[in-house]
């Protein structure tokens, strides 16, 4: 009886372990499946790249050669750094260059502190209802393209505009703010944070919402204010968030935006308003200096990518964060 019952608990132990090989190799096989299936989505936007980004960098030639449309990319004559000396030495190109850094850098500072004092705001409201209401009202102009938006706004500061006519109402003569350079550069900044102030807190609103409540009620019971929980406790609860979003708008440190910048300048605002881009279009596309445009634009891309990497060095040091 005892071997009987000894080779019975051998035979159910040898099937347990049988069926808990099988079910480690399930598991293992859906792995590879849910791995492969990742893959999968990941493989458009990495054909994307491939297509849109890596091969068109081919075309980073042109920034070394005298390129003549006649011999072709690969059969112009090579001048070595020439074209960059030459870029260097142009009172225009220093101008844009400048131009871009005060633009771009303005509309990063303010599209990270704008949208975080709105979340903060907008997390102290209460009612339901009235929250969902201004969220959707504020992020509305993000949709919208700038040859539209542009539109209004050249309108709203025109000389027949609303805001002329309030200054009018006051006493005041006209202004044409974008014939007026001075003018120009607050404008291009203010209305770039208009558009995207409102899509931009929704991320850190996302960040709110994982924010433990119990923290603000054991700093209610404290006899901590509102003012005081908001300090110690919401915006260190989103400071990931804004390190990631600082660190991704490092690599926008000269892309001033080429879209809105194009639909709102004119020759007279060029001396505050031209930035790399609109000058690149007009030396690439406009006079046909293929060479020297492509060397501009190669500029812009080595110093955003030195500007994302030190962005990211910062982050970590400072934040003990990392992005990837």
């Amino acid at each position: 009886m005892k071997t009987g019952s000894v080779s019975i608990r051998n035979k159910k132990e040898n099937g347990d372990k049988k069926t808990a090989k099988k079910a480690d190799i399930a598991v293992s096989r859906s792995h590879k499946i849910l791995e492969y299936n990742y893959f999968l989505m990941c493989l458009p936007g990495l054909l994307w790249i491939f297509f849109f980004s890596i091969v068109p960098m081919r075309g980073i030639i042109l920034a070394f050669e005298d390129y003549n449309p006649g011999l072709g990319m690969w059969k112009s004559q090579l001048v070595g750094l020439d074209n960059f000396k030459y870029l260097f030495e142009l009172a225009d190109a220093k101008r844009v260059i400048v131009n871009t850094f005060i633009i771009a850098g303005m509309k990063i500072i303010f599209n990270i502190v704008v949208p975080v004092l709105f979340a903060l705001m907008l997390n102290e409201v209460k009612s339901l209802r009235y929250k969902k209401i201004v969220q959707t009202a504020v992020y509305l102009p993000h949709f919208l393209s700038w040859v539209i938006l542009a539109s209004v706004i050249l309108n709203i500061f025109g000389s027949d505009g609303i805001v002329n006519q309030i200054r009018g109402l006051f006493g005041g003569t006209p202004l044409i703010f974008f014939s007026e350079s001075k003018y120009f550069r607050g404008l291009a900044i203010g209305s770039d944070v208009w558009k995207e102030f409102g899509f931009n807190a929704v991320i850190y609103l996302a960040a709110l919402t994982g924010i433990d409540p119990t923290l603000y009620e054991a700093a209610a019971i404290d006899g901590c204010g509102r003012f005081k929980r908001i300090w110690h406790i919401t915006i260190p609860g989103i400071v990931p968030t804004i390190v990631v979003m600082t660190v991704l708008g490092m690599g926008n440190a000269l892309n001033a935006g080429f879209d809105q910048i194009f639909n709102l300048y004119n020759p007279m605002v060029y001396s505050t308003g031209d930035i790399i881009d609109t000058w690149v279009y007009r030396i690439g596309l406009v006079n046909l200096q293929f060479s020297l445009a492509t060397t501009a634009g190669l500029f812009k891309s080595v110093i955003s990518f030195i500007l994302i990497a030190v962005s990211y060095l910062i982050a970590y040091k400072a934040a003990d964060y990392k992005v990837f």
